[in-house]
């Protein structure tokens, strides 16, 4: 009778995978007081009539370790890159020198550093609603094929200790990954 209903683990471990790779981008966002390229990686141009990501309008690098400095491709983008970054939630102040922007990386001062933790740690439980949601998903899933008659308690009962295993392997995850987070942002 179980041969009825089959639940897509892999499925659920990759949507849950997905939620611990986003936060991973938004910890990329944060920053930490060294300069990265992917501290950029959230700020949209408005250019040729459309919002497009930095990178798509120049090439974003780090001489030092507390500068960045975009090369804008486009000689007309200059003054909507410097705008972008400006106005972005980065509190940069870049200057431009022709097609480059330099854009150095302020120290940060330690009611910064807390506010940084604060916001990581609220991209952290995002994450956890994301994974919890998805376990939810699944558990649902399980209820449905249990209803209808194709699935037995005892696999179903199985099928939901994996869920949860897949659930708590991804949130150690997330726990893990903003330990690292905190410990980078506090480092002084």
């Amino acid at each position: 009778m179980a041969d009825d209903f089959e639940l897509d683990l892999d499925d659920l471990e990759k949507r849950m995978g997905g939620a611990v790779a986003t936060l991973g981008k938004e910890f990329g966002g944060l920053r930490t007081g060294r300069a990265s390229t992917s501290l950029l990686e959230p700020v949209k141009v408005d250019v040729y009539g459309a919002e497009m990501p930095l990178d798509q309008v120049g090439t974003i690098s780090v001489p030092e370790s507390r500068l960045l400095s975009v090369q804008v491709w486009d000689k007309s983008n200059v003054a909507a890159v410097e705008k972008a970054i400006r106005e972005s939630s980065l509190g940069l102040n870049p200057s431009s020198d022709g097609q480059l922007i330099r854009i150095p990386i302020p120290e940060l001062n330690e009611e910064r550093r807390a506010e940084m933790v604060k916001v990581a740690r609220n991209y952290a439980e995002q994450a956890r609603v994301a994974i919890r949601n998805v376990r939810r998903d699944g558990m649902d899933q399980l209820k449905k094929g249990e209803k209808d008659g194709g699935l037995g308690k005892d696999d179903s009962k199985m099928y939901a200790d994996e869920v949860q295993s897949l659930t708590d392997a991804a949130i150690k995850k997330v726990d893990e990954t903003l330990a690292e987070k905190e410990a980078e942002v506090m480092q002084v």
